[in-house]
């Protein structure tokens, strides 16, 4: 990497680093409001839901906004837009209205839309073509890290480790539950509080930092020609379908792994917050493994590889119970580790000057995690939690049919290149 990209590609990791953290507050929200707010399974899938249309509705605006605009003054606006989201949990608490929280999120969201879809390609393109995946790799490490450390910083902040059952409404009078309830609803005001006013802080930064404006190129051996639409391009689709179902499968594990491991083996939430920070470390050290695999081992082949083992381990969760299960939901962590980056550079690989579109398509593709986890929380409605997690499952295996029909010259052209690679 030439030296003028450091500081900018520092910069853009550190974005990674934010809205890793707010999405990996969504576990703890799901069992926080679901007691708070007196939520069935499928009414808190509706924090997921909430938060990741916000990147269906958005994605094309930002990916519009950016191409109009460039890339820096898109990453401010998302950061202003995600603070304005944070600071709306203040008033959502206060009143304990549940459709706040959820517009809160979606604000949050929107604005997390704008920051993936310039950082994601941005990362991509400070630097050599041959190695975009190891780098995106690199960058969503941080992201990784994030999402280790929110967990922890949510068990510790917002969960107050107690559980409130129909005894207590039972027990207390009416005022005094509600009173109970609104003290667990306003455990998230500071700490949502100081997340807008960090991301505030950045946004500042931002400002005053000279960025590199990148132009995609459209006269490199094999890029897309700007008369080709954006529809013909089969792997970018078979792509972005992809991306739906994996975003789908992340979403669904972690939300609901504090309650499968409260189910399977009886440990309770804050226990549950510490085994999830576990399970994200190991997703973090996964991106670091993974980035220097790839060295060796062609991006598509690794990803087909991962998909196989999660399927096998979420069996496993599913149907072993007990600490096992519990052991194999941390591992499917960091198997996940490389998907959403690797799938996202194989898929806007030579797109050329159609980069910002595709993008903002496989953003849009986030929408899986809105739709994944209402179908869990049903499943799990109607049956257990630990069945729910088939779900995820068969999510994998369409992750595992992307990485064995991409094209050649995909993979190439999106860091297999110039590495050696085992066959």
């Amino acid at each position: 990497m030439q030296t003028q990209s450091r500081f900018p590609f520092i910069l853009i990791t550190a974005l990674f680093f934010l809205w890793g953290f707010a999405h990996n507050l969504n576990p703890i929200l799901i069992p926080h409001l679901k007691k708070a707010c007196e939520l069935t399974d499928l009414q808190s899938a509706l924090i997921d839901a909430a938060f990741f249309i916000g990147y269906f509705v958005t994605a094309l605006p930002a990916g519009a906004f950016m191409k109009r605009f460039g890339y820096k003054r898109g990453i401010i606006t998302g950061l202003l837009v995600f603070a304005a989201g944070a600071y709306l949990f203040y008033p959502a608490a206060e009143t304990r209205q549940y459709e706040q929280f959820l517009f809160a999120l979606f604000v949050i969201a929107s604005g997390l839309t704008f920051l993936e879809t310039a950082a994601n390609p941005y990362a991509t393109m400070l630097g050599e073509p041959a190695t975009a995946t190891q780098r995106l790799n690199l960058a969503q490490s941080f992201n990784g890290l994030a999402a280790t450390l929110a967990p922890l910083a949510g068990g510790l902040f917002i969960l107050s480790g107690r559980s409130i059952s129909e005894a207590d409404k039972t027990r207390l009078s009416p005022d005094a539950f509600d009173q109970l309830l609104a003290a667990e609803a306003a455990t998230v005001q500071v700490p949502y509080l100081i997340i807008g006013t960090v991301v505030l802080l950045v946004a500042g930064i931002v400002a005053f930092t000279q960025l590199p404006e990148i132009k995609e190129e459209t006269d490199q051996p094999g890029t897309s020609q700007s008369k080709r639409s954006i529809w013909q391009e089969r792997n970018l689709l078979l792509g972005v379908l992809t991306q739906f179902f994996y975003v789908g499968a992340q979403v669904c594990i972690t939300s609901f792994f504090i309650r499968f491991v409260g189910q399977a083996a009886d440990i309770d939430e804050k226990a549950g917050a510490y085994y999830l920070s576990v399970a994200l470390l190991g997703f973090m050290l996964g991106r670091f493994v993974g980035t220097f695999l790839m060295r060796y081992i062609a991006p598509h082949r690794l990803l087909a590889l991962y998909a196989v083992i999660n399927v096998g381990l979420l069996v496993l969760a599913v149907f072993v119970g007990g600490i096992a299960s519990v052991y194999a939901l941390i591992g499917v962590g960091f198997f996940m580790s490389i998907m959403f980056p690797t799938i996202f550079a194989l898929s806007i690989a030579g797109l050329g000057e159609q980069t910002k579109l595709g993008s903002s398509l496989l953003i849009m593709a986030i929408a899986g995690g809105a739709l994944f986890p209402l179908i869990m929380g049903q499943v799990s409605d109607l049956t257990n939690i630990r069945l729910a997690y088939l779900v995820p499952a068969a999510c994998f295996l369409v992750v595992l049919y992307f990485g064995l029909t991409t094209s050649a010259k995909h993979t190439v052209g999106a860091g297999e290149a110039l590495q050696p690679v085992a066959h």
